[in-house]
């Protein structure tokens, strides 16, 4: 099965808030089909700027960014730290983006301890970056599917760091480029009713 190759539908039909959130919620979502146009450099760093404003425990800022723009030297470098799957339908973003997390704090003293929520800050800081990309008309795509393994050395991280993903930064493209497979999957999800996961007092309840 696959969709029409068209670009245009309209979010509600497939997404319904239960109360009144701001549509900028609703209406992000993370599609795999781009069209590989170029994305201005201030739009990019207007985007990470809203990550730089995300909150974290005791305001030490764990998120570091590690990203190319198509064209870019570095561009197949990054392209190629994707697995095979979201390499194929990735390349064709306008901009990649690795997010990277302290996992050590520094003491006064000089002195690191481990940090604890190194990688729940980071997610806070993918979720602004992800929702001012929305507001400038772009749609982002996280994903976890990334070489962890080689990126230290291909991007010349300190080992302290922690990979948690990439996102992919882009303007929508036709879905019938995407394989087969994809295409029928190239629409927006649902979300769980807020009775499924958030309790009064008690888990479950």
């Amino acid at each position: 099965m696959t969709i029409q190759s068209t670009k245009e539908f309209q979010i509600s039909d497939h997404r319904t808030a239960g109360h009144g959130v701001d549509p900028l919620f609703v209406d992000r979502w993370s599609p795999r089909a781009f069209d590989g146009s170029d994305m201005p450099e201030a739009d990019l760093k207007t985007i990470l700027e809203a990550a730089r404003w995300a909150p974290s425990a005791f305001n030490v800022q764990p998120w570091r960014f590690v990203y190319a723009r198509r064209g870019d030297d570095s561009w197949d470098t990054l392209v190629n730290l994707l697995n095979p799957f979201n390499k194929d339908w990735a390349q064709h973003a306008s901009a990649l983006v690795f997010l990277l997390s302290d996992t050590q704090i520094d003491g006064q003293n000089g002195e690191t301890r481990p940090a604890g929520t190194n990688s729940f800050d980071a997610g806070a800081a993918w979720a602004q970056a992800a929702l001012q990309a929305s507001s400038l008309g772009y749609h982002t795509h996280a994903m976890a599917g990334i070489l962890t393994e080689d990126i230290h050395q291909a991007l010349n991280v300190p080992s302290r760091f922690k990979p948690e993903i990439a996102f992919a930064i882009g303007k929508r493209g036709d879905a019938a480029a995407l394989a087969e497979g994809l295409q029928a999957r190239e629409l927006p999800s649902p979300r769980k009713p807020l009775a499924e996961i958030a309790f009064n007092g008690t888990f479950g309840a």
